[in-house]
């Protein structure tokens, strides 16, 4: 896949989520603001912007695409709650078919806990921890498909989530299909706990820069589903799902604080272009808008004022980028911010000295700082 194809592939999935959110509000607004539908949009778009970001600049590595994927499905979820909540509950019988949305539900959502065994798995660089693992990921693919057809068929999955939905596949199977899913639908908490197994391990033989980078994304992860697991277990409910949140957010920190993926740059320019549309967007609109109605108060629509603003905003557009800039370098790019203060505060200093030891000295100081070289040496030319 070619690197434009995988972007727009990547932002095509991530519109076509919008899409379902989008109609699940349509569909039913207070119910999808006031449940649980409206943490499964927030972790939606977490996971879906995150993914799509990631998909886009590496499409050979599977771990964008996954946290699209898981994304897509949250969206998903949010539409089948939403539809299925109105056509039974709430206003009974105004949408068509609110069963067989229900059934697809239940036969997408637990087996699409497959991405996150496969996330763990692969994270960071979309590669098994050995070969060792490949019995293991066939595994993982065994089980959920299973868990996924079992789910087709049993009436129970339909039931575990919407007690007030007729199940509509009633077919013989249901008597073989019903424990069988309720047996992998416990049994892939240990199949998810392997799967943490795997990135602890990945965490023990990894040093140096990888380790911070796997670091922030194995504790986080290890800390959600070891309490999303135990709660599940005690309680006997998914209540802390929202922990999941949580992942998109530590593979965040390591593309932003430890250069996962080498793109760290790539998001630097995003942001300080993205706030900086947004700030001369802003700037143009309130300065045609206040300047229309002083210069035209009848219709507040005067060229004159069209003329200022955009003189304005290109005027304000350089000290704006350099102050973004700053504040951007200074609060996700450390490195780069004190590099650039001590190089500046260098320059200051070499205005007022004139001993040439103390200035060689402090020179090569500040290229091992700012450079970081495996070693520096100067030479001068005496005349």
């Amino acid at each position: 896949m070619t690197p434009r194809a995988a972007v727009r592939l990547a932002w095509g999935l991530w519109g076509l989520a919008l899409g379902l959110i989008g109609v699940a509000l349509a569909v039913n607004a207070a119910y999808a603001v006031r449940s649980f539908v409206g943490v499964l949009v927030v972790l939606s778009l977490a996971f879906l912007t995150v993914g799509a970001f990631l998909a886009g600049r590496r499409p050979a590595n599977a771990v964008g695409w996954l946290l699209l994927g898981w994304g897509m499905v949250m969206a998903f979820a949010t539409f089948t709650s939403s539809y299925v909540e109105r056509g039974v509950v709430s206003d009974p019988g105004s949408l068509p078919g609110p069963a067989w949305v229900a059934w697809a539900e239940a036969v997408v959502w637990h087996p699409a806990f497959s991405l996150l065994a496969f996330l763990l798995l692969l994270f960071p660089h979309g590669r098994l921890p050995s070969r060792r693992w490949r019995p293991f990921a066939y595994l993982v693919v065994t089980v959920y498909l299973t868990l996924s057809l079992s789910a087709a068929f049993s009436p129970g999955a339909v039931e575990l989530y919407y007690p007030e939905v007729t199940p509509p596949v009633q077919l013989p199977v249901a008597g073989l299909a019903d424990p069988l899913f309720g047996t992998l639908l416990v049994g892939q908490l240990g199949v998810l706990g392997v799967c943490l197994l795997s990135l602890v391990l990945r965490l023990r033989r990894a040093s140096g820069e990888e380790r911070q980078q796997v670091k922030w994304f194995v504790y986080t992860v290890v800390t959600a589903i070891l309490i999303f697991v135990t709660s599940t277990l005690i309680i006997g409910a998914g209540v802390l799902f929202p922990l999941f949140g949580l992942i998109p957010v530590a593979v965040a920190i390591a593309v932003f604080k430890y250069r996962l993926y080498e793109i760290d740059r790539l998001i630097n320019r995003t942001l300080v272009y993205g706030l900086l549309t947004a700030l001369l967007v802003g700037v143009y609109a309130g300065l045609v808008f206040l300047l229309g109605r002083l210069l035209d108060p009848a219709t507040g629509d005067s060229a004159l004022a069209v003329a200022a603003s955009t003189l304005a905003v290109a005027a304000l557009f350089q000290p704006a980028r350099r102050r973004l800039q700053g504040l951007v370098d200074r609060r996700f790019n450390r490195g780069r911010y004190d590099a650039a203060q001590t190089v500046e505060r260098f320059s200051g200093r070499l205005r007022d000295q004139v001993d040439l030891d103390t200035l060689s000295a402090e020179l090569l100081g500040v290229v091992d700082h700012t450079v970081q070289p495996a070693s520096a040496s100067l030479w001068l030319r005496r005349r």
